[in-house]
């Protein structure tokens, strides 16, 4: 969400970014939407103001004439209002339905391009191996050393469902541990947040369409059962299970206004993370590659409202995680990410995939995004200016450090040997207890 103001003054960046990000929303509609909203706030104010006029007239009145005639106009008056009012909260209703859909402008350098198939290449790191042997996929090397059962996790989960086995496990809490001891090292703060929230952290941070959940376009899971309030009663707030800990993390300073003397703030989260894939189905439908659930490490930083310095954290979360991938060996490149692939409230973004042989092909790893102002204004999460004393909302970036399945790909692919077996990164040996994953 941004500024109105900025909006109004800004509306030829507004209506290039939603032409960029392929979305329909029409600038112009949102303003006679403000318009509108304006017009009849005022309409009501004076009506509000006119009555308060007539009841000081009737307490003021000389006459029993003058007093019915004040009566009159009170119910003239009263029947007005009754019609502003709901016209009222209908026009507030229609402009807040839009601002929820206005998109974040993109950086000025951002690339031109329809779909991800646009995105430019700006590095690529380390080596593509070349076997001299035909090599397996991920799906064929974790069958045969026993790593998941693809079978048995449909039976019980269903669609994409999966369990991670003997060394699989290990290999996957390995990438965790290792992910956000990382982390602390580089002075982000480790936090296991709540994966089971209300919806304003999602819709806060982006992860809702419009206003509310939508089950038709969300890749959210609501959770169906109710739950009971402190007084035992039936809650009314609808909970859902969040696809990555950005948006917890994020909510964690909701409604707060923080000391500039203590930006950046540096988080890091570990969570189980459920995403539906509604808009992926048919898609990558064998294998981990594309789940339901999985585990993730993630990066958010809360920064004062500056663009350079927004520019220098997204840089550094980004190192961070090619740091990772450079000490798991993997050959890896980073995107920058175009217009047509950009989220609604991305202003720049990034994403690291790596090389997976088996499946022929780059595979993503995660995503580092500048959301400016955008998600702080919807999640009420400010500083005060040391200067001016003024209130300002917050810059939110985030990136992926690392999820438990597809770099579990890379690993199995990348380091597969002839007879089947899989050399084991040297930074996650100590959390599986060998260097070698072999055949049974």
């Amino acid at each position: 969400m941004l500024d109105i103001q900025f909006i109004r003054d800004h509306k030829g960046e507004i209506a290039e970014a939603a032409n960029g990000k392929k979305l329909s929303f029409d600038v112009e509609t949102l303003l006679s939407a403000d318009k509108e909203r304006i017009e009849s706030a005022q309409a009501l104010e004076s009506a509000q103001a006119e009555k308060n006029g007539i009841n000081e007239r009737i307490g003021k009145a000389g006459s029993d004439e003058e007093r019915q005639t004040a009566i009159a106009d009170g119910k003239t008056i009263k029947e007005k209002i009754e019609s502003l009012e709901p016209a009222t909260r209908e026009a507030k209703a229609r402009f807040d339905a839009l601002m929820a859909l206005v998109p974040n402008i993109m950086a000025s350098d951002t690339p031109e391009g329809k779909g991800e198939e646009d995105n430019v290449e700006v590095s690529r790191t380390g080596t593509i191996r070349e076997f001299d042997f035909t090599p397996k996929d991920h799906i064929a090397l974790g069958t045969a050393l026993g790593l998941f059962d693809l079978e048995r996790g449909t039976k019980v989960a269903g669609y994409r469902g999966y369990y991670l086995t003997g060394d699989g496990a290990l290999l996957a809490l390995g990438l965790m541990s290792y992910a956000l001891s990382k982390m602390a090292s580089k002075d982000y703060v480790p936090m296991i947040p709540p994966t089971l929230v209300k919806g304003f952290p999602l819709f806060g941070s982006g992860y809702f369409k419009g206003l509310e959940y939508d089950g038709e376009v969300d890749e959210i899971y609501q959770v169906a059962s109710s739950d009971k309030e402190t007084d035992g009663s039936e809650s009314k707030e609808q909970k859902f299970l969040v696809g990555t800990s950005e948006p917890s993390l994020l909510a964690f300073h909701s409604g707060e206004t923080l000391d500039a003397s203590d930006l950046p703030i540096r988080y890091a989260g570990f969570s189980q993370c459920y995403r539906s894939e509604i808009g992926s189905y048919g898609k990558d439908t064998k294998g981990l590659y594309r789940v339901h659930e999985f585990m993730k490490v993630e990066q958010v930083v809360i920064a004062q409202a500056d663009i350079a310095v927004a520019e220098t954290l997204q840089q550094e979360m980004l190192g961070i995680t090619e740091e990772i991938l450079t000490e798991l060996g993997l050959p890896y490149r980073k995107l920058r990410i175009c217009a047509g692939d950009m989220g609604t409230g991305k202003y720049k973004a990034f994403d690291l995939e790596a090389w997976m042989p088996g499946l022929g092909r780059w595979g993503e790893l995660g995503s580092a995004s500048n959301f400016t102002d955008w998600q702080a204004r919807r999640l009420d999460v400010k500083y005060r200016d040391p200067e001016t004393g003024k209130k300002i909302p917050v810059y939110m970036l985030n990136n992926t450090a690392l999820t438990s399945v597809r770099p579990l790909i890379a690993i199995l692919e990348n380091f597969q040997e002839a007879d089947g077996s899989v050399i084991v990164p040297e930074v996650l040996r100590p959390f599986v207890g060998k260097d070698r994953l072999t055949v049974a």
